[in-house]
């Protein structure tokens, strides 16, 4: 199914609430209250718009009709493998969505799928699904925290990360692998680890 605008989302997420309070639809007035919109056009745009797509429907000229036919979740873009050494392979493209509900946010979080048994120490096996979150803003990364880092001469890896005066230490997950000390200006952190997920185990 074809995946709502971020309008029209928003429009969608707010019908939902409403209709599972109040047991009715809502008028366009007060959709277009919700909104802060002035005009019914952008409202009646975006209805037929999502009518088209599936999520909607309603009866023609008749009031208060209108029904949500599917739950609507973003899901969370499935970006890459984490393998041996807790090297991330990048997929060239989206390969799939995860969806979680609305557990984390979807514009700002993203999955990883471990390949392998590189991160066991850690209690996260082959198979398992890592939701990493982007750093916000000026938000520190503390000290042993899981994470998604790009080091100049390394790639891009999943390793925990530690701090010693102007250098970024990053650990991995298996005794065999060595500690990277590197220039912390050399060290990108793309996102930190939100939660482990086993599905269909």
């Amino acid at each position: 199914m074809e995946n709502l605008t971020p309008a029209q989302k928003q429009l969608y997420d707010w019908l939902v609430e409403y209709i599972n309070t109040n047991k009715h639809s809502p008028s366009i007035r007060e959709m277009m209250k919700a909104m802060n919109l002035r005009s019914p056009a952008p409202i009646q745009s975006r209805l037929e718009k999502m009518r088209k797509k599936g999520y909607l429907e309603w009866t023609e000229g008749q009031a208060r009709t209108l029904k949500i036919l599917k739950n609507y979740h973003q899901g969370l873009p499935l970006l890459g493998k984490v393998k041996d050494g807790g090297v991330v392979e990048t997929f060239s493209d989206e390969q799939e969505k995860i969806d979680f509900g609305s557990m984390f946010p979807s514009s700002t979080s993203y999955v990883l799928q471990v390949d392998g048994d590189s991160m066991i120490s850690a209690y996260i096996s082959d198979g398992d699904y890592l939701v990493m979150g982007d750093i916000e803003g000026d938000k520190s990364i503390k000290a042993g925290e899981i994470v998604t880092v790009k080091a100049e001469g390394y790639g891009t890896m999943v390793k925990r990360i530690d701090y010693n005066a102007s250098k970024t230490i990053l650990t991995g997950f298996n005794s065999e692998e060595e500690k990277i000390t590197i220039a912390s200006n050399k060290v990108e952190i793309e996102g930190v680890l939100l939660a482990v997920f086993r599905l269909n185990q």
